[in-house]
């Protein structure tokens, strides 16, 4: 779909990037000729995404936990040894649980919100101020959820999701004179290997829910992905790709 060269000299930065949506967009973005660092906090999932990820261009792996700050200013320095510089930056890394809102523990409701939210923050406002801001050019993609109409029965994601999406806004805003860019990707259900850790049966009933059928594909968000580091004059976007599940039918039965 893209040029082999669109993003030849640039480097990137995938959170969650050694499986699922996150690889599939730092497989793209190195077809483009991309220099690109995946992060994840599992060392075992990065080494099988180098493996076969380096096939395809100039890739590096940094173990990352978003929410802690120590380790976020070291991949700041990794990342300036070898490159010096960073262009691009995906916030694909998150995580949640099914549960009704009412048994939500504290703990629970605290690791979902310091993940998706603080996390994405943290990770934003270093990658900012160490290289976007002083070069006055930057591309920042969050990758969200479908939060349209809410998300019962994820009630603590969809409250983070949902401050990354008024964060999208209020950065693009603030930072627009500064030469930076950012806009979220809100997936809907999509077929990763993020789906094992929901019920199988759970699993099975959604497609006929969703208006076009079929589950989304992690290639179809990458593309957007890649779309977004070339649109110039888009910024303060979240754009759905869900199937038209946002505008029609309830995908997940609450009882």
């Amino acid at each position: 779909m893209f040029k082999e060269d669109i993003l030849k000299g640039k480097v990137a930065l995938v959170t969650g990037g050694g499986s699922g949506i996150g690889m599939e967009i730092a497989r793209q973005y190195l077809k483009c000729g991309a220099e690109v660092y995946i992060a994840s906090r599992k060392e075992e999932r990065l080494t099988k995404a180098i493996e076969e990820l380096s096939k395809l261009g100039n890739c590096h792996s940094f173990v990352l936990d978003i929410r802690d700050q120590e380790r976020i200013e070291a991949l700041v320095a990794y990342i300036k040894e070898r490159s010096g510089c960073l262009d691009i930056l995906v916030n694909n890394a998150g995580g949640q649980f099914i549960s009704p809102a009412e048994e939500i523990s504290p703990n629970g409701w605290f690791a979902v919100i310091n993940t998706n939210l603080n996390g994405t923050w943290y990770l934003t406002q270093a990658m900012a101020r160490h290289f976007f801001l002083d070069a006055k050019s930057g591309c920042i993609i969050n990758i969200i959820v479908d939060h349209y109409r809410g998300l019962p029965g994820m009630a603590h994601t969809g409250a983070a999701r949902a401050g990354v999406d008024n964060l999208t806004k209020s950065l693009a805003v603030e930072w627009a004179n500064r030469g930076i860019r950012i806009n979220s990707i809100a997936p809907g259900i999509i077929y990763s290997s993020g789906l094992k850790q929901y019920p199988p049966e759970l699993v099975a009933q959604v497609s006929s829910k969703i208006p076009v059928k079929r589950l989304g594909t992690t290639t179809e968000v990458a593309e957007l992905a890649v779309f977004l580091t070339q649109s110039e004059y888009m910024t303060g976007e979240t754009i759905y790709i869900d199937g038209g599940s946002r505008l029609w039918g309830d995908v997940w039965e609450i009882e």
